[in-house]
């Protein structure tokens, strides 16, 4: 399998390495070895060791169910709170244009 190289802006970077320290932080605070928390997300050891370094190239859903799991909290912790979150979300889109129009650029005038 190919690996792809995925080029994040240092804020974005910075931000995945304070993610992955924190979800290396609930591990080691539950008593988890790396093999145990691979069984409990669904993926092999390898993927963990990539989430505990920050790998961009892992799935966000593989981050969030780790963080879920180790107690790292996504949001908020409540349910129903989530829900109301994302309905809430789910509303404001409905308020945007369905998708987004490159703008026209005004042709540049290079006659001097």
């Amino acid at each position: 399998m190919k690996t792809r190289h995925v080029t994040l802006s240092p804020q974005a970077s910075l931000s995945l390495r304070l993610f992955a320290g924190l979800i290396e932080e609930g591990r080691l605070r539950k008593g988890w070895t790396r093999e145990e928390l691979a069984e409990r997300v669904g993926v092999g050891v390898v993927t963990i060791r990539q989430v505990a370094k920050g790998s961009p190239g892992v799935a966000i859903g593989t981050y969030f169910e780790a963080a879920a799991l180790v107690g790292v909290s996504l949001f908020t912790d409540d349910p129903g709170t989530l829900k109301r979150e994302h309905a809430t979300q789910l509303e404001r889109l409905t308020l945007l244009p369905k998708r987004a129009r490159r703008r026209q650029q005004e042709p540049i005038d290079d006659d001097f």
